[in-house]
């Protein structure tokens, strides 16, 4: 039987604009230690790594330095907070329905490897009545490592019952790019998402700035792969 072709998203900022609720998590943090709120438009590209990382560049803003215990003080403070607060204001990206719904049509299913908490990414997904969209869904907690290590995305591929040969992926950011490469996968960049690096400088196999066009970018790269 042969096996449908993947299609492998990253979450944050590439499925789903969640800067205004982990911004709004972070804010709630920093204010509880004295410091000042962060905008949601310049923290957008801090986005990405996990909610340690988000909290650490939070201080260097201010230039706070803690002890790694208050920093695992704050996260375990913010997951909290966010997990209540999760789909506040967290929506689709413009035309990913649209965009899901025609790749589907075309044979191809779908499974997500973000660095974010696995249940933290099912909880988002539920909330926005997607998670029956993917076949995995994958988180940096789920095997013990974090993109851009190869092995996460190799086992979320495996998960969703596909193959790496058969697989592409899709993110907004330079460890979306670096776990594709790793896993000899072709990549596609989002320019709507969250990276301090434009997604063009970082050498993605395409680039789109809307969802409407993931469905023509998905069948170039793969259609060769594909057929063969």
């Amino acid at each position: 039987m042969t096996i449908q072709p993947l299609i492998v998203f990253d979450l944050d900022g590439t499925l789903v604009d969640t800067a205004p609720d982990l911004v709004g998590a972070l804010n709630f943090v920093l204010q509880r230690e004295g410091l000042p709120l962060v905008p949601v438009a310049s923290a957008r590209a801090m986005i990405g790594a996990g909610a340690r990382k988000l909290i650490e560049r939070g201080l260097e803003l201010e230039g706070r330095v803690m002890s790694v215990a208050d920093v695992d003080r704050l996260t375990a403070d913010f997951i909290a907070y966010y997990k209540d607060h999760i789909a506040d204001a967290s929506l689709p990206f413009d035309g990913l329905h649209a965009a899901l719904d025609k790749l589907e049509g075309q044979g191809f299913r779908f499974a997500v490897c973000t660095n974010k908490l696995e249940g933290l990414s099912k909880l988002l997904l539920d909330k926005l009545d997607m998670t029956g969209r993917f076949a995995a869904i994958c988180g940096a907690d789920t095997f013990g490592v974090a993109k851009p290590d190869p092995t996460i995305l190799r086992q979320t591929i495996v998960q969703a019952g596909g193959e790496v040969s058969r697989s592409i992926m899709v993110g907004d950011s330079g460890p979306d790019v670096g776990v594709a490469r790793r896993a000899g996968i072709p990549v596609i960049g989002v320019e709507f998402g969250y990276t301090e690096i434009p997604i063009a400088d970082l050498k993605p196999d395409t680039v789109i700035g809307h969802m409407r066009e993931l469905p023509s970018a998905v069948t170039n790269l793969l259609e060769p792969a594909v057929t063969r």
